[in-house]
């Protein structure tokens, strides 16, 4: 019996209510494992097994997300198909396309010299990155509070560089690459599709970036990485775990995406932006325990304060907004 003018709670919003609690925990955690374990896995695949062709890899790649991405529009409807209007809009997805392969070429051929703990640390930085290429691309200052938490950013990068016993000059200026690749798409992706008529979300944007990314990868793969196609071929024969290693990351690397989708839908700008700064600290922590690579206090120290920096920007940019 409820009390005089008190309403009962409906049993039936209650359990909704906890479904979508468990709907949305299992999305973030499946947003976690998939983002970790693709990174895990590129590691260990062009690292520890030997597999060093990471243009072929990032193939894979673009091609899972291809197939995947037009199946989960258009047979399972996820989200409503966008179509191209103009080839002037495919010529702008094109070049988002180019800098997107070199992004996760980049740091793909990065994972093979560094430890996965530094290149998250170098990773952090691209918000120094975005805001450089925003000011130097569309000449939009933000207030001097803003770049003044950029200076944790670097400097914590620049004190883990310092102590990063595994240390790799070519492997970190293709890690630092790989960074300013990832802001410059986010701010050309801003300029390009800017207008109502061109705006693509995340999903419809990569149906059509990854099968332009796979005809920009195939070539560069088959000049610059010596009879790939026969070693991965010879490498099958020897063990076919290669085969399913490839499938699974592949496949992997398109729920990264469909994942990081699903939770910017379903939870709110502040849940994403601490997931998101809680994620590159996981991704250290595991990896750290499963390769075991060695690490030195300063350089956890220098990559916290940069995750710091990191946190201190996301909420100046938050109240800087009008």
């Amino acid at each position: 019996m409820t009390a005089k003018g008190g309403a009962s709670p409906s049993p039936g919003g209650a359990g909704a209510a906890a479904n979508g609690r468990f709907f949305t925990v299992g999305l973030v955690t499946a947003w976690y494992s998939s983002n970790i374990g693709v990174l895990l896995l590129n590691k260990y695949l062009l690292s520890n097994y030997g597999f060093k062709y990471p243009i072929f890899l990032t193939m894979c790649h673009m091609s899972a997300c291809a197939l995947l991405s037009y199946a989960a529009i258009a047979w399972l409807r996820i989200v409503p198909m966008q179509l191209v209007r103009s080839r002037v809009q495919l010529a702008k997805i094109s070049a988002l396309s180019l800098v997107f392969c070199g992004s996760v070429v980049s740091g793909n051929v990065s994972l093979r010299y560094l430890p996965v703990s530094f290149n998250q640390a170098v990773g952090a930085t691209t918000p120094f990155f975005t805001a450089v290429f925003a000011y130097i691309m569309t000449v939009k200052r933000e207030s001097w509070i803003t770049y003044l938490t950029l200076v944790p950013v670097v400097t914590g990068v620049v004190i883990a560089s310092g102590s990063e016993p595994s240390f790799h000059l070519f492997g970190f200026i293709m890690c630092i690459g790989a960074t300013a690749a990832r802001a410059l798409k986010t701010v050309l992706q801003g300029i390009l599709l800017s207008s109502e008529g061109e705006k693509l979300n995340s999903m419809n944007l990569l149906l059509y970036m990854a099968p332009v990314a796979v005809i920009l990868l195939l070539p560069a793969t088959l000049f610059m990485e010596d009879n790939v196609v026969g070693v991965t071929i010879e490498l099958a024969r020897k063990d076919f775990t290669i085969v399913w290693l490839l499938l699974f990351n592949s496949c992997l690397a398109y729920f990264v995406n469909l994942t990081n989708f699903l939770v910017t839908k379903h939870t709110s700008a502040l849940t994403l932006q601490v997931l998101g700064n809680a994620k590159g600290a996981v991704a250290v922590v595991v990896s750290i325990l499963i390769f075991k690579n060695p690490v030195s206090i300063t350089g956890m120290l220098g990559y916290t304060l940069t995750v710091i920096g990191v946190i201190l920007y996301s909420e100046s940019k938050k109240h800087s907004k009008p």
